[in-house]
C-alpha cells in the first residue's frame, strides 16, 4: 500500500513533464534559421520583423501566393519575401512594403564590388565610442541616401568582417541611439556597436 501523498505527487511530476518539453519545443520553435544568401544573378528582399505582431503585419500585407520565410539575418529576425533577377522588381516591392512603415532591403549575391571612394587611406582602428553603422547591401547609392539624409560625411568601416557606411562616431550615447533610430526610421538597415570594435578603411566617401 502507497503511502499517503505519494500517488500524487508521482501524477504532479507526470504532468509537469511533458509541459516542461512542450515549452522547451516552443522556444526551440520560435528561434528561426539562418537566412540563405542569394545566388548568382539574384536579389533578395528582406524586411525587419523581429515580432509577430510585425511578422503578421507583414503577411496580411503581401499578395496570397507570396512565398515568405522568416529566418535571421545578421542576427536579425527578418522575412524574405522574394527572390527576383531584376533589381528594379526588387526595388519596386521594398517601397511597396516601406511605405507599410516597415523596413525593407534589398540584398543582392555576393561579389560586387563595394562603393568607391574617394580618398585613400590605411585602415585603422576607430577607437573608443560608439559607432553607428549601415548596411549597404553592395549598393553604393546608399552611401549618397546616407549622406544627404544626415547632412554630414559618410565613411568606410569593416566590422566583424563586413563592409558597412559609417554615419557617426561619438562618445556621445545618447546622440548615437538618436542617429540610430533616426536612420531606422527612415528605412535604413543600421546598427549601434563599440567603436572599438570597428576598423576605418575610408574617413570620407
Amino acid at each position: 500500500m502507497y503511502q499517503r501523498g505519494v500517488i500524487p505527487l508521482l501524477g504532479l511530476i507526470v504532468l509537469t513533464i511533458p509541459r516542461w518539453v512542450m515549452s522547451l519545443n516552443v522556444a526551440v520553435a520560435q528561434t528561426p534559421p539562418n537566412c540563405q544568401p542569394p545566388k548568382s544573378g539574384e536579389y533578395l528582399v528582406l524586411v525587419r520583423s523581429p515580432t509577430p505582431e510585425t511578422q503578421e503585419k507583414l503577411r496580411r500585407a503581401l499578395p496570397p501566393n507570396t512565398n515568405s520565410l522568416v529566418c535571421r539575418y545578421l542576427n536579425e529576425t527578418v522575412t524574405r519575401t522574394g527572390t527576383f533577377t531584376q533589381l528594379d522588381n526588387a526595388n519596386s516591392q521594398v517601397q511597396s512594403i516601406r511605405s507599410l512603415g516597415l523596413a525593407a532591403f534589398v540584398v543582392r549575391s555576393p561579389g560586387t564590388t563595394p562603393p568607391q571612394t574617394s580618398t585613400a587611406a590605411e585602415p585603422q582602428p576607430l577607437g573608443a565610442g560608439y559607432a553607428v553603422l549601415v548596411e549597404y547591401f553592395n549598393r553604393p547609392e546608399t552611401a549618397a541616401q546616407v549622406q544627404q539624409f544626415l547632412g554630414t560625411d559618410i565613411g568606410l568601416t569593416s566590422y566583424a568582417q563586413r563592409p558597412y557606411l559609417l554615419a557617426l562616431h561619438t562618445s556621445d550615447q545618447n546622440k548615437a541611439a538618436e542617429t540610430l533610430k533616426r536612420l531606422s526610421d527612415r528605412g535604413f538597415y543600421a546598427l549601434l556597436v563599440n567603436s572599438r570594435q570597428v576598423t576605418l578603411v575610408r574617413s570620407r566617401l
